[in-house]
């Protein structure tokens, strides 16, 4: 997530790193995902199987929340983000930040709880 915000901090025209920024608000998303599965869970999903990674991470609900949508949010951006000749419009890159900093947020506390 730091090397998304670095770019995002430093370039003149963010519409020109969207894809980039949301590429990595993307890998961050996941990878914390991982950690809070790995913590709450005992396990995390491995494979391509986004939806059963989205289910199992909804599994864990921190004050309610559902953290699985914001993977998901993450992980319907990957594909056009990383592939596609459509640019990520500024919306989603501000909800791909948000989704990403969401998963971050309570991995790092579940982190310092365990």
């Amino acid at each position: 997530m730091e090397g998304a915000e670095t770019i995002r901090e430093f370039a003149g025209d963010e519409g020109d790193i969207a894809d980039a920024y949301v590429t990595l608000c993307v890998h961050a998303g996941i990878a914390a995902a991982d950690v809070i599965c790995c913590i709450a869970l005992g396990e995390h999903v491995q494979g391509e199987d986004h939806n059963e990674a989205v289910a199992h991470l909804s599994k864990v609900r921190p004050d309610g929340q559902d953290l699985g949508s914001s993977l998901r949010t993450l992980l319907r951006m990957k594909t056009r983000a990383g592939y596609s000749h459509q640019q990520i419009n500024t919306n989603d890159r501000k909800r791909a930040g948000r989704a990403a900093e969401r998963l971050l947020q309570t991995a790092r506390q579940r982190r310092m709880s365990a």
